[in-house]
This record gives C-alpha cells, sequence and structure tokens, in this order.
C-alpha cells in the first residue's frame, strides 16, 4: 500500500479518507476483540435468570397452565462498562466506572410442571404436549460522567432483552419433536468510541427444532436437528459483522445404568457474513464441525462425571489463502461433580442443578470462531461451588483461567488486497498470539418468603495480554494501536419477587 494522493484528490479529502479508514479499523478491532468478551460481559447477568427452576416460584394456575411473573431490581457499581485497556496510550484506553441500575421484568408461561402434576393428582403424568414461553427485559440507568450517561440517550441503547417459546410434541413417547424460537438483545458499546451510535448492539433471533426417537422405553435416545441463527448488528458500525448460522446436529445417548450414559454429539454448522465486504476486519465464511463422544452421570451416589472426547475443524473458505488459518485439532472435555447433599439422583444423567449443593472441576478443549482472526482455540479450568440451605438461601461461586490462542489477523486493504494486522507502532505483522483471561463470579440470594429475596451479584474478569494491533494499517494517521488487556468488576445487590 502507498499513502500517495490519488490524481486529482483534494489532499484535505484524501486525509479525512484516510483517517476515517483509520477509525473504522479500531472500532472493527473493537468489534473483534466483542467476541471474546460475550461470556464475561454476560456472565454477571440475574444469577436466578440463569436456572429456571430457582427462578420461579409456585406460580398462578391457570387452567391446565402456569404463569410465573416476577421483578427484580438492583444497584452497584461497574468498574469497566465499555471494557477498555487500563494500559496507557491506546485508542482504547481511558477506563471509565460508572454507578450503575438495573430493573428485571419477567415473565413465564408453561403447561403444569411436576411438583403442581404431583400435588394435584398424585404421581406426575405429563401431557403429550408440552410448552414454555417467557420474555423478561432489563433497562439500566447510569450514574457517571457525561461519557457514559450518553448511553443512555438512544431511547433503547441500554435495554436488553430476552424472550423464547419452547414446545415438546409426544414427550416421552418412542417418536416425538422439540421446536423452539427465540429472540435476544444484547447490550455491547464500542471500546473505542463512546457514542452510542457506533456501539455493536445486535439482535439474535433463533429458531429451530429436532426429532427425538426413544425406542426400548427411553434406554436409547436418538436425535436430529437443525437450528437457525441470525445475529442482526443494529447500528451501521456493526453491519458488516452480521452473520446467518444454519446448524445440523445429531445427538445419541444410551443408559446403560439409571444415572449413567454414553452419549454422542455432532453439529455442523454453516456460518455465512451477510454484508463480509463492507468490513475491515476480514470476514471469512465456514461450515464449523464438532463431534464428542463419551460418558456422563454417577460413578458413586455423590460424585458424577462427564468425560468427553472428539475432534474440531472450521473448514473456512478458500483454504489455501494464507488469511485462511484452520483449526483442525482434538477436543474435549472432563468434569467432576461432588455432591454435598444427598438427591443427586433426582435429575438427568450428569446434571447438577442450582437446587443441589455440589462442588464441580473440570478442563474444557475448545474453538470458537471470531470477528478477529476468524477463530481462536482455548484451554479452560474451571470451578464451581453451589450451597443450597433451607429451602432459603442458595450461594454460587464460579471461577476459571482460560488461554485464547489466536491465529495472525488480517484486515481488507481495499481494491481486493488482504494485508496483516501489525503490531501496533510497527510494520510487523502480530503473528499467532495468545491472550490469557480469568475471573470469578459469586451469586447469592436469600429468600424472606415464599415469594420475596435479597440478593448480590459480584464479577470480575481479567484478560491478560501483552498484544497491542495497529490502527493505521490502512494508511492513515496513527491513531494508537488498540490494546488487549483490560479488567471488568461489576458488584450489584437487590431485591427480587417472584410467584
Amino acid at each position: 500500500m502507498t499513502n500517495s494522493q490519488a490524481p486529482g484528490q483534494h489532499p484535505c479529502r484524501s486525509s479525512r479518507w484516510r483517517r476515517t479508514k483509520a477509525v473504522r479499523l479500531a472500532l472493527a478491532l473493537g468489534a473483534g476483540v466483542a467476541t471474546t468478551l460475550l461470556v464475561s460481559s454476560e456472565a454477571s447477568a440475574q444469577g436466578w435468570m440463569k436456572d429456571r427452576r430457582y427462578q420461579e416460584g409456585a406460580g398462578i394456575k391457570t387452567g391446565n397452565l402456569e404463569l410465573h411473573p416476577g421483578v427484580g431490581g438492583e444497584a452497584g457499581y461497574d468498574s469497566n462498562w465499555f471494557v477498555r485497556t487500563h494500559e496507557p496510550g491506546f485508542v482504547n484506553s481511558n477506563v471509565k466506572g460508572s454507578g450503575v441500575f438495573r430493573l428485571t421484568p419477567s415473565l413465564t408461561l408453561s403447561t403444569m410442571g411436576p411438583q403442581r402434576l404431583e400435588s394435584d393428582s398424585g404421581p406426575p403424568q405429563f401431557s403429550p404436549i408440552g410448552f414454555r414461553a417467557g420474555a423478561s427485559a432489563t433497562f439500566r440507568q447510569f450514574i457517571g460522567d457525561q461519557e457514559i450517561r450518553d448511553q443512555g440517550s438512544i431511547p433503547s441503547g441500554n435495554v436488553s432483552v430476552n424472550a423464547f417459546a419452547a414446545m415438546a410434541i409426544n414427550q416421552g413417547r418412542p417418536v416425538g419433536a422439540n421446536l423452539n424460537v427465540g429472540y435476544n438483545r444484547t447490550i455491547q458499546p464500542n471500546q473505542a468510541v463512546a457514542d452510542p451510535n457506533l456501539s455493536f448492539n445486535r439482535s439474535t433471533l433463533n429458531g429451530g427444532g429436532e426429532l427425538v426417537f426413544l425406542p426400548g422405553g427411553g434406554t436409547l435416545d436418538v436425535r436430529g436437528g437443525y437450528q437457525l441463527t441470525a445475529n442482526l448488528f443494529e447500528e451501521s458500525n456493526g453491519a458488516p459483522f452480521t452473520n446467518l448460522q444454519h446448524e445440523f446436529s445429531v445427538r445419541n445417548r444410551w443408559r446403560f445404568r439409571p444415572r449413567t450414559a454414553l452419549f454422542h454429539e455432532t453439529n455442523l454448522r454453516v456460518l455465512n457474513y451477510v454484508n463480509s465486504e463492507r468490513s475491515v476486519n476480514l470476514l471469512n465464511d465456514g461450515t464449523p464441525l464438532r463431534t464428542r463422544f463419551g460418558l456422563t452421570g454417577l460413578v458413586s451416589e455423590r460424585f458424577g462425571v462427564l468425560l468427553a472426547a472428539g475432534y474440531g475443524a472450521t473448514f473456512f473458505q478458500n483454504p489455501g489463502a494464507v488469511y485462511a488459518t484452520q483449526f483442525d485439532s482434538v477436543i474435549g472435555q472432563a468434569e467432576g461433580t461432588f455432591y454435598l447433599s444427598e438427591g443427586a439422583g433426582a435429575g438427568e444423567p450428569g446434571q447438577a442443578t442450582l437446587l443441589l449443593s455440589s462442588l464441580s472441576l473440570g478442563y474444557l478443549r475448545d474453538f470458537q470462531t471470531s470477528l478477529l482472526g476468524n477463530y481462536y482455540d482455548l484451554d479452560r479450568l474451571y470451578g464451581r461451588v453451589a450451597y443450597a440451605f433451607g429451602g432459603r438461601a442458595i450461594l454460587q461461586f464460579d471461577i476459571y483461567a482460560e488461554r485464547n490462542g489466536f491465529p495472525q489477523p488480517y484486515v481488507n486493504g481495499g481494491g481486493g488486497t488482504v494485508v496483516p494486522a501489525t503490531i501496533a507502532g510497527t510494520a510487523t505483522p502480530t503473528g499467532d498470539f495468545s491472550n490469557y483471561r480469568a475471573g470469578g463470579s459469586f451469586f447469592g440470594e436469600y429468600r424472606l418468603t415464599d415469594s420475596f429475596g435479597l440478593n448480590a451479584t459480584i464479577d470480575y474478569v481479567e484478560n491478560i495480554s501483552d498484544t497491542a494491533l495497529t490502527t493505521d494499517s490502512l494508511g492513515g494517521p496513527a491513531l494508537g494501536g488498540f490494546h488487549l488487556a483490560y479488567r471488568r468488576l461489576q458488584a450489584l445487590g437487590g431485591v427480587r419477587w417472584f410467584l
């Protein structure tokens, strides 16, 4: 590439064009990094929303349905809403903390659950048609300097939404089906620029279903399904990253003990970026594949395991191109769970819910597609302690540490050219690099009554990295590199009413 002026082009216009391209690259790097933040940015979501059996109370019976309304309010502090780097002198420096209020109303509607069925008519007899639908929204109000308060200047700029509906047809019979649709709105501010009009807010729509075969009374479980997911970025800055995903899956499970099963799962995902030509980041369509075989269940009355191993590959288009680095490796998971209280055999093989006191430790080897470098591979160590007592209180601690390995990222250089992203302040390509991320979370709630509780949520994450990507690869003036290290603490306390 060259910085020379095109014949007949006004020098000021040329400068503005190059600076605009450089700004676009800074924003695009923010989008790429944002794909590795989704787990941590949503980790502090309301703890009671993570397990519906803990979210709901007795409910309201309306005919053959149950209605479960609820509302929660929280107040607290977010140390780094923009998820910026703590390193000085970069385009995404200038960490901003903020006080925050969150209000979360929710409503679910479902066919009657096993507890009500059992209390009304003895042992539960499930209907051949099961239905469940729900919706929740989280409204945020920020308290801080103007840069943070501006996040609410767009009417829906600080509101996240989740809605879903699911139907089970002929459940528990030899042949059945499951159908589902959903909608999720995620709030993701831009790390480099505080303007809410340049955010990465997105709406995710999904829908699909699966056929279920249960020959032999359920000893063998065979499922085949399809899922469509559309990630629609709302602002023009994020529009190039809009993508469609078609996922085809096969899952099998064979129970050879009441609480132990062998399983197999394979899914093939067709990933398509519909506006890839508008992206500064190089986006590559592909068909990621995962297949795993494993064992899940109880080894003893108090100890359960999940062991799985398999193969994963990305199969990006243009495999011979230098920018189409592929993931092609073994994937797997090993997890052990010790149940601190009796009753571990009450659920599905290998499942530990918030209603059971337990201690879990595990390791995960996997990969994720990414807007930065096409993908990253990860090695994660994690642990969880969940403790419920007296039917009134629950405490849950989660901790993890992981390595995220990125291949050399590339950017669109204009005119059909592709160039490697470089280290900030140099012309040296980054090459393959790794970030290390560690964090933990706590959720606790005490129920004063059957429908009213006090709760607290704490979440901390730190991305450890010495990598800073350039923002002037396209010949524009240097804006300062984009550093990948960051820290974020979120701490909130609140009250919740539910039925």
